[in-house]
């Protein structure tokens, strides 16, 4: 396996079988053209097998922090440590971009999801509760 950043709209979209949808260029190149955003693909043989997402995120009383957006791996792929070692690549990197600390917010049920973070090294921070404004018409 092979962890790499993606640096372009075209390899996000050889790997969209791994996002909730189409990889959209437009979406894409601002994705990848803003600061501190970061997206790692895992390749086995070539092919896209598993994506993480970041984002800093800076405040000025606390520095900067890393938020897991997004971890996926395509299913013919899972339980091998694919997710795992795209977390921990996710979590060298932001600690080599001077970040304090990296967070996910995952669903409390979502058993895979929590096994994955917690063999990265993850701890548990408590309960966590989420907001959202839908925003789009």
């Amino acid at each position: 396996m092979d962890i790499r950043r993606a640096l372009t709209p075209a390899e996000l979209a050889a790997a969209e079988s791994l996002f909730d949808g189409p990889a959209r260029e437009e979406w894409s190149e601002r994705f990848l053209a803003a600061p501190g955003h970061l997206m790692l693909i895992a390749y086995v043989d070539g092919v896209p097998a598993g994506m993480v997402s970041g984002i800093e995120m800076s405040h000025p009383d606390k520095g900067t922090e890393m938020c897991l957006y997004e971890l996926s791996v395509d299913e013919g792929y899972r339980r091998r440590g694919i997710g795992r070692d795209l977390t921990r690549a996710l979590a060298e990197e932001a600690k080599a971009r001077g970040c304090y600390g990296m967070w996910v917010g995952v669903d409390t049920d979502n058993e895979a999801a929590l096994a994955t973070y917690d063999a990265a090294g993850a701890r548990d921070e408590g309960v966590f509760s989420m907001r959202g404004w839908p925003l789009a018409p």
